[in-house]
């Protein structure tokens, strides 16, 4: 299934799922009036036995609307934990070969004479995101007032299922209820800025809108491998990056393990897989401008699109 969360015409906050090619919405909530149904995270949290409803309410299709009837939101408008990993080599590489362009670093250097830090191959390295800046395809991504410079970044990533401590690799796949794609954008000045002080990022990601999670949320039966994915990002139409899912050092199983070791992770969790190679304009050199239209694609996952609008 493709799950959504929307707003309906008369602004109610419902969930559903994509039919028809994507053209149209089943409406799991106006439908059902089971607690399942009254958000996203609710269904989550209701388990196999809630899918399974949520399948059936599909099949019966009993309310219906047209995709230009509603407004979409992410998937997952609230999640109750965001975590980034930075699993591309590629793009490490060249992010961190073309720091120049922000005054960091001095000259150009080749991506493949970089160093990596060693701890970088050993284990998947993350932060957490602001969980209360997310917002779905659609919406205008708002430039914040204190930055000069903005990016896209293309990923994707996986919703957690349910809770579990110290989970091992071998046990993980269950843990994953579904994918989306992520759009991290990032102010990348106020970034490199804050990192230099040997924390963060924080004002370079987490600016209210700058977390873009859609354009739906696929159940995990549907991606029969999600490391073969092929990955596009198109800017004004024009495309600026592509790359694949099948590069990534460290996968989402990994990551799971990782992360619930003698740590609680929660059901409605979002990870994201980080940027791939080639997979923002700071690798490309170049960058956003006030009115750019950003669309990421991935294969199976849908097209997440959103307008860049500088913050007046």
């Amino acid at each position: 299934m493709k799950l959504v969360s929307f707003f309906t015409q008369d602004g109610a906050e419902h969930i559903g799922s994509v039919v028809d090619d994507g053209g149209s919405v089943v409406d799991f909530t106006a439908a059902d009036a089971s607690p399942v149904f009254r958000s996203m995270l609710d269904l989550i949290d209701a388990g196999p036995a809630g899918l399974e409803r949520a399948r059936e309410a599909e099949r019966r299709g009993a309310v219906r609307h047209g995709i230009e009837q509603v407004r979409l939101r992410a998937p997952l408008p609230e999640p109750r934990q965001m975590r980034d990993f930075l699993s591309f080599e590629k793009h490490l590489r060249q992010a961190r070969a073309n720091r120049h362009l922000l005054g960091i670093a001095g000259m150009p250097s080749d991506p493949a004479k970089v160093e990596l830090p060693e701890v970088w191959y050993r284990q998947p390295i993350y932060y957490k995101c602001n969980r209360f800046s997310v917002v779905g395809t659609g919406t205008d991504v708002v430039w914040p007032r204190y930055s000069s410079v903005m990016d896209y970044e293309l990923e994707f990533g996986c919703v957690i299922a349910k809770d579990g401590k110290n989970v091992s690799r071998a046990e993980a796949k269950p843990y994953i209820f579904g994918w989306c794609i992520f759009n991290d954008f990032s102010a990348r000045d106020a970034q490199m800025a804050e990192m230099a002080g040997s924390l963060g990022p924080c004002k370079g990601k987490d600016f209210d809108t700058g977390n873009v999670l859609g354009p739906w949320l696929v159940t995990a039966d549907e991606i029969a491998d999600p490391y073969d994915l092929t990955m596009v990002a198109r800017v004004n139409g024009e495309e600026w990056s592509r790359g694949s899912s099948r590069d990534m050092r460290f996968r989402f199983e990994d990551f799971i393990e990782h992360v619930s070791t003698d740590e609680r992770i929660r059901a409605g969790e979002f990870f994201g897989s980080g940027t791939v190679g080639s997979g923002c304009g700071l690798e490309l050199g170049k960058f956003l401008n006030d009115g750019d239209v950003v669309e990421l694609e991935v294969s199976g996952l849908g097209v997440l699109k959103n307008k860049v609008v500088r913050n007046r």
